[in-house]
């Protein structure tokens, strides 16, 4: 074997002996298993009338938007699809592009440079730990909603002399807290630094996510990133925040400059899911409620999103929990390192409000029997 095939090998029996090989399992449209571990929170992802709302726009549209943004690549219901998001979310202003992934890449490469510190929560998504990194900005990763070492990051940012970035999440992922975004908002203002607040687990489940919520909406020191494809069920990305900052995206970010358009299906999917959530906000009731009682059933601190992580003893036993779930008829995921920030493997279950109320209760009480068997 060459060196490259002696490396590749050995970093899969590395992975292998650690109980850490992913694999991809494709799913057929018709399988039967109750998803719990998608991101569908609200279940609109098969809704009809948002099946119908992507399908139409591909047979109008094309399959795809056939250029970047900034050539022919700009479709009419990416304008009408920005203008939802920005009043539903409060927000002066949106931009759309292809990923939640390259929303966050966006807008911190376009935003950080060199003279710019980032201060970062340790359990920010990965999407924003690489945008950090291609912005060579200088970076402080402080403790897990420890306000008071941003505190202390943004005075000896300001003692340098630098523009100063502060990262959070408004729901994290894996452990499923709410960021102290109040707090992180007045220090920002304070110390005239910038709030970036990802809204992907926040969205829907909260309504406009808890930065509207929480009346920080439209603050000029607050810019929110959001993805489609959680609550919204479809595919995408956005950052909002005021009109200036959109034209220098426009003109500065290269995830979007050098991308092709969102599509037209999800871009159309979006935002008729978007006005069914307005329609029905009582599908984030069902959901919270949701994942309150589930994590009462297992014994777990109920979580601020959609998702519940229930710890496990290995990265071996989350996988067994995970299989022996699949064989009763549910799909459940499982966080395993690296994918953790405290390197602790969980399951991962998605209540989400699609879910029919009897296949609700089964997976209620089987999952309380597996999690007892394999915890």
């Amino acid at each position: 074997m060459s060196a490259w095939e002696t490396w590749l090998a050995e970093q899969a029996a590395t992975r292998e002996a650690a109980g850490l090989t992913r694999r991809l399992r494709p799913r057929a449209a018709d399988d039967p298993a109750v998803d719990l571990a998608g991101n569908d929170y609200l279940g609109l992802a098969r809704d009809p009338g948002v099946r119908r709302a992507a399908a139409d726009a591909a047979l109008a549209w094309g399959a795809g938007a056939s250029a970047s943004r900034l050539v022919t690549g700009t479709l009419g219901i990416h304008d009408e699809l920005e203008r939802e998001l920005a009043d539903y979310l409060g927000q002066p202003a949106a931009l759309v592009l292809s990923t939640g992934y390259h929303a966050n890449l966006a807008v911190v490469t376009a935003l950080a440079d060199r003279g710019t510190r980032v201060l970062s929560d340790a359990h920010i998504h990965a999407s924003l730990v690489d945008a950090v990194r291609l912005s060579r900005a200088r970076l402080t990763v402080v403790p897990h909603s420890d306000v008071d070492a941003v505190r202390a990051g943004l005075v000896a940012a300001a003692a340098d002399g630098e523009r100063t970035i502060v990262l959070a999440e408004s729901v994290y992922s894996v452990l499923g807290d709410a960021a102290p975004l109040v707090e992180l908002a007045e220090l920002c203002a304070e110390h005239d630094a910038l709030l970036v607040v990802d809204e992907a687990h926040g969205l829907g489940v909260h309504g406009p996510g808890l930065v509207a919520t929480l009346g920080l909406a439209g603050l000029p020191h607050v810019v929110v990133t959001a993805t489609l494809s959680k609550s919204l069920g479809a595919q995408g990305g956005a950052v909002l925040g005021s009109p200036a900052l959109r034209e220098h995206l426009v003109n500065r970010a290269r995830p979007f400059i050098f991308d092709t358009g969102l599509a037209p299906a999800p871009t159309a999917g979006a935002l008729a899911a978007l006005r069914a959530l307005r329609a029905r906000p009582e599908l984030g009731t069902t959901v919270r409620a949701r994942v309150a009682e589930l994590a009462d059933v297992l014994g777990v601190a109920a979580p601020a999103g959609a998702v519940l992580s229930v710890p496990m003893s290995s990265p071996q036993a989350a996988v067994a929990a995970q299989a022996a779930a699949l064989g009763a008829g549910l799909r459940v995921g499982c966080f395993r390192p690296p994918s953790v920030p405290d390197g602790i493997s969980r399951l991962r279950i998605t209540a989400s409000a699609g879910v029919p109320d009897d296949d609700w209760a089964r997976a209620v009480a089987t999952l309380a029997a597996l999690v007892k068997e394999h915890q």
